[in-house]
């Protein structure tokens, strides 16, 4: 008899951090660029900016603050509940869903001009941002993030220093793996900037086009994992 199980899904390749980690830099600088100077991702970032409002009196610049941060939990909330509703359901894998709903609102906040309602599109994008980070939280089986990377430093060289010690070349793949990450972000963020100051609140949109390839590297299924669906299908 089949019972609950997750979908086979590649959510954990490389590829697609690869994909998530370049919207993740893209977000950030997009924000910060277009919406002065709030983060998407970077809630420690906005949670230093609102004590330094807090203690300037600046009430209402310390809420442009709070706002995002509270976005963002309620986006990591959704998220939760979409893996608990979604997570045993054959067809579109929960992890699909949250990038779809993060595509469509990017793609929604791409239609607001710059300079009008900032404030709700840094809202929209911390809290679909919020979904995708813990959405995805690993690599190859290591713990990672895509939208932040003070943890993935942390990891990278924590690994590559047991690989100084011990010789291990896994520990030196995994660290490789979590710089190109760190990488990546930067990349996305340099693009996310220059992206911006070209094209405006249009620039967003190429985040989209990173989210589709995600969406669409996770219908791929490698030879072992149809194997895998193949054994479990006859228990």
């Amino acid at each position: 008899m089949q019972k609950n199980r997750e979908i086979v899904q590649r959510s954990e390749s490389f590829p697609i951090g690869v994909l998530l980690a370049l919207t993740g830099g893209f977000l950030d600088a997009y924000t910060y660029v277009s919406g002065g100077g709030v983060f998407a991702n970077a809630q420690t970032g906005n949670m230093v900016l609102l004590g330094i409002r807090l203690s300037e009196g600046a009430w209402r610049q310390a809420a442009y603050y709070f706002v995002p941060i509270v976005a963002f939990a309620a986006g990591v909330l959704l998220a939760e509940l979409i893996q608990k509703k979604h997570k045993w359901n054959a067809g579109l894998h929960w992890r699909q869903r949250t990038v779809l709903i993060e595509a469509a609102v990017l793609l929604a906040a791409g239609f607001v001009p710059s300079g009008k309602l900032d404030s709700g599109v840094n809202i929209a994008i911390s809290f679909v941002c919020a979904m995708q980070v813990e959405s995805f939280r690993k690599i190859h089986g290591l713990t990672y993030a895509t939208t932040m990377c003070t943890g993935n430093l942390r990891s990278g060289t924590e690994n590559l220093f047991q690989y100084l010690k011990s010789g291990e070349k896994k520990r030196l793949r995994n660290s490789l793996k979590y710089y190109c990450i760190i990488v990546v972000f930067i990349a996305g963020a340099f693009l996310g900037c220059c992206a911006t100051k070209l094209f405006g609140e249009k620039a967003v949109w190429s985040t989209c086009i990173f989210l589709l390839g995600a969406f669409l590297l996770m219908n791929q299924e490698t030879e072992q994992e149809k194997k895998g669906k193949i054994t479990l299908k006859k228990l």
